[in-house]
């Protein structure tokens, strides 16, 4: 089927649609007409495709196509396309198709696009908009349960990667308001935690007896949730945090499901089934919320409830997981006779240590040390008389278990993580006074005191430990404990006190107060801790998309409050190196973070950003470069007026050497010839191979060629043709010779041009002439190289750009003179002579004969509109322009009839009185 056959279907398919359509809804016709031309009209929407159907609605609704009455149908009818079974796809593919920033890549331009258009983020907003925003005819309620399965099958990724994250995104940042949740958000998180769902639970099942010697229990047969629907939840969970990180997103979904992705990520004793469809996604999602939103009320949580496998109270519905055999864990529903699993001591001992291996991956110093106190103060705590009121054990006698799960994540804690254990001192050595001052007493605990004697130990040996730092009191009673204890008849301890005693006493003398670090402010810790946890969360290799996003957001919090602990040429680089991501969102973080420290550091900021744009080591790929320009464009736009001098001087020479002709690579050179010995020599040996194995085998087979051949037969000509265009002129992109890319070229002139618009003033004359003359070169030298449009284009832009800044100079009052000496001033104008060589009629001359001759439209379009703006600015010239501010437009005056407003009335020399003004009619 050839292109011309497909434009005939579509114009068959616009045709019938008009002409059903007006049967169907004309105001004039008659009621059976009517009824008739509506069952027709139902009829070929039903059966034809959702794509085809939204291209030839798309054109019908186009103003003036079709009478308004009409119009209005087509468009009610496209809306609700989206609800279709394949609408939401349909959609996506359409916007991706059309769109004017999707262009074809190196691989979509060799290759017919079977797999749809390139996906680009104005693409991708724009059809979440379409997606997420419902009609005003259909009710929230109602559109987002239509589009939720078919979002949540692409987020499945069974599609491909792209189409999940595409899923990811419009769902993340579209649809997840209050009817949104229940649509996709509620059940992913109901089959994960059955708590979470809004929707009423079935009726307890009951028991009845099939026969007189039978009894069937329905009960056994409650399943809440099934092994592979809360497999694909744990999935689409993870793909939708991870395809478009949002750290507040993730806090929001993870923070109900806590107990649960324990409860998975800690199953005892696991098969590799089991490991890998639950444990797995459910430790890589905890780790995720536990870093964002970590709290040693958290952890606590957690201890209290090592044994969690589901809800026991009296809470409905009532659950637990349970291993169900091959298929995995599932969901099953409890009953009132059924209680929580007694103690396991094996299973408890599988879960402390992995729970002291998730806080120790996930957890600050600061959380660490805050949930030690409170372990220790609960477990190994000063016991309070019975009959006071206040008791320091908050889970109370009651609970054994918990108390000994306590106990042991203690002792874990002092054997596994001493160092990280003293981060909170002040408080630690509070409640080691608190312990050691009631021994001897009726309310002392044995087992505390030694464990408060090797944390006093951890405390003073710190270096940055002074005596100063704690308050007399609570150093005095701390060393009248141990003088107390180191009279005691236990060896051990006795002698450990009475060492710690002295070490107590003359801690400041083993020192030389000239070495001892200065103590850093309470702000500057806590700087510090910011710091450590944003480059933990940037740097660690296995950190996820939105715990690395999270990293950035705290580091631009630092950048905003201008923190002293930041290292600027360290945070340069560490930028300078995540830019390189081909995470799309991560990539639009850094960017900002760049713009944040620019503001405080433009001087530091731009020299970093522009080295790797030019990137003169050749290190970085074209792509990286080009994030690296949009870095330094949203630098220049953040600037403004401040983009001036020695910076914006540097920028511009960089951007017009990028920009020329003459800039050589020497090491893509010599790769690119490397590139081309290797595939001659393969093209060789597979000749000569090819040869020897003539007498053996056939010489050729067509089988061999069929997945080449098959999307050939598959284009029409004028899809080969177009194919074969862009393949050129993609390829041609690319350096030729240790030449400069061409998209880097283009890019570069479209950043000077910005930098223009930005402010005028930003570069010299001298660097304006030189912009100048280089884009006319590129303009006539490279007009007849196709590959060469996209700096065709952006020369023009240029050229344009220039000119419509001069003209906004003007209007603005401005004097910037192109017409002079260097660096002379005078009123704006635009006679291209004096010291500059690019004259106006040479840009005139130049651009009349781009208009005429150039291969590319839009080249032709901008030249005319240059032209156009250069005209305007003469005519605007011969009018004189006042400077004071009375001074009106010269776009409102007019021949024989002045306009302006009168000036303020002034004394009359003569009469002493204020002059009128006068009012004169004019023909």
């Amino acid at each position: 089927m050839d292109a011309k056959r497909a434009a005939e279907q579509e114009e068959t398919l616009v045709s019938a649609l008009e002409r059903i359509g007006t049967k169907a809804f004309h105001p004039t016709a008659d009621a059976q007409s009517r009824t008739d031309g509506q069952k027709e009209f139902g009829a070929i929407i039903s059966r034809t495709g959702t794509l085809a159907l939204m291209s030839a609605l798309n054109t019908m609704i186009k103003p003036g196509r079709v009478p308004d009455w009409l119009r209005v149908r087509f468009m009610d009818i496209l809306m609700l396309l989206p609800q279709r079974p394949d609408g939401v796809r349909a959609t996506l593919e359409f916007v991706f198709s059309v769109h004017p920033s999707s262009t074809a890549s190196v691989s979509e331009a060799a290759t017919p696009q079977k797999q749809g258009a390139n996906i680009t983020m104005e693409a991708l907003k724009m059809a979440s908009t379409l997606l997420s925003v419902p009609p005003t005819s259909v009710k929230p309620e109602i559109w987002f349960p239509g589009i939720a399965p078919q979002l949540l099958t692409l987020l499945d990724g069974n599609d491909g990667p792209d189409l999940a994250k595409v899923a990811a995104y419009v769902i993340g940042f579209g649809v997840l308001g209050t009817p949104g949740w229940r649509a996709f958000a509620e059940p992913m998180l109901a089959c994960i935690n059955p708590s979470l769902s809004s929707q009423e639970a079935p009726a307890e099942p009951m028991v009845f007896s099939a026969g007189l010697d039978e009894v069937i229990d329905l009960r056994k047969r409650t399943i809440l949730v099934r092994a592979d629907a809360l497999h694909i939840a744990l999935k689409r969970l993870s793909s939708l945090l991870n395809s478009h990180p949002n750290p507040g997103l993730t806090k929001r979904l993870l923070s109900p499901l806590l107990l649960p992705l324990w409860a998975l990520s800690s199953w005892p004793s696991p098969t590799a089934h089991v490991k890998e469809r639950y444990c797995g996604p459910a430790l890589a999602l905890i780790e995720i919320y536990l870093r964002l939103a970590g709290s040693a009320e958290k952890f606590l949580e957690i201890t209290d409830n090592l044994l969690f496998s589901g809800f026991f109270d009296s809470r409905e519905p009532r659950w637990s997981y349970e291993h169900a055999g091959s298929p995995g864990i599932q969901i099953k529903r409890l009953h009132g006779d059924e209680l929580a699993p007694p103690l396991d001591l094996d299973v408890m001992d599988l879960k402390i240590p992995t729970l002291i291996e998730l806080i120790t991956r996930t957890a600050s110093d600061s959380d660490l040390s805050t949930l030690f106190l409170k372990l220790f103060e609960t477990s190994l705590g000063s016991r309070q008389d019975t009959k006071t009121i206040q008791v320091t054990d908050d889970i109370g006698d009651g609970d054994p278990v918990m108390k000994l799960i306590r106990a042991r994540m203690l002792q874990e804690m002092m054997e596994q993580l001493p160092d990280r254990l003293i981060s909170n001192s002040k408080q630690l050595l509070k409640l080691i006074d608190k312990v050691l001052s009631e021994f001897g007493t009726e309310y002392a605990n044995d087992d505390a005191v030694p464990v408060a004697l090797s944390l006093l130990n951890l405390v003073i040996t710190v270096p940055s430990f002074q005596r100063k730092d704690v308050p007399e009191s609570t150093l005095r009673s701390i060393e009248d404990s141990l003088s107390r204890i180191s009279l005691a008849r236990e060896v051990d301890t006795s002698q450990t006190a009475r060492n710690l005693s002295q070490l107590l006493k003359y801690r400041d003398e083993l020192e030389d107060p000239a070495d001892r670090p200065i103590a850093p402010t309470d702000q500057q810790i806590e700087d510090r801790k910011t710091y450590n946890l944003a480059l933990s969360y940037i740097t660690q290799a296995d950190s996820p998309p939105p715990v690395r996003s999270e990293g950035l957001n705290l580091l631009g919090t630092l950048i905003k409050s201008g923190s002293a602990i930041l290292d600027i040429p360290a945070t340069l680089v560490l930028l300078s190196s995540l830019l390189s991501d081909d995470d799309e969102y991560i990539s639009l973080r850094v960017i900002k973070v760049f713009v944040q420290l620019s503001e405080r550091h433009p001087r530091s900021t731009t020299r970093e950003v522009l080295d790797q744009y030019v990137d003169a080591s050749e290190k970085q790929n074209t792509d990286t470069r080009l994030r690296f320009g949009e870095a330094l464009l949203q630098l220049m736009q953040r600037l403004g007026e401040t983009f001036a001098g020695e910076i914006s001087a540097s920028v511009g020479e960089a951007l017009l050497a990028l920009a020329g002709r003459r800039a050589h690579r020497p090491k893509t050179e010599e790769q690119q010839a490397r590139a081309e010995r290797v595939a001659a020599r393969r093209l060789e040996a597979k000749a000569k191979l090819a040869g020897r194995s003539h007498a053996l085998f056939p010489p050729h087979n067509e089988d061999d060629d069929d997945d080449v051949d098959m999307d050939l037969e598959e284009q029409t000509p004028e899809e080969r043709t177009r194919n074969a265009l862009l393949a050129r002129i993609v390829s041609g992109w690319e350096s030729k010779r240790g030449s400069e890319d061409m998209r880097i070229r283009a890019s570069a002139l479209s950043l000077f041009a910005s930098g223009l618009e930005t402010n005028i003033r930003s570069f010299s004359p001298s660097l304006i002439d030189a912009a100048l003359a280089l884009s006319l070169d590129v303009l006539m030298l490279e007009a007849g190289v196709l590959e060469a449009g996209i700096l065709r284009r952006a020369a023009v832009s240029l050229v344009l750009t220039f000119v419509n800044a001069l003209g906004k100079a003007r209007e603005r009052g401005s004097h910037f003179d192109f017409g002079s000496d260097l660096g002379s001033r005078k009123e704006a104008g635009l006679s291209f002579g004096g010291g500059f060589t690019t004259k106006e009629e040479d840009v005139v001359r130049i651009l009349g004969y781009v208009e005429q001759t150039d291969e590319d439209g839009l080249v032709r379009q901008h030249a005319q509109d240059a032209l156009e703006s250069l005209e305007s600015l003469r005519l605007v010239q011969l009018v004189p322009q006042k400077q004071d501010q009375d001074a009106t437009p010269p776009v409102v005056r007019i021949a024989g009839l002045d306009m302006t407003r009168p000036s303020l009335p002034v004394l009359d020399a003569d009469e002493g009185r204020r002059a009128r003004p006068r009012i004169e009619e004019v023909e």
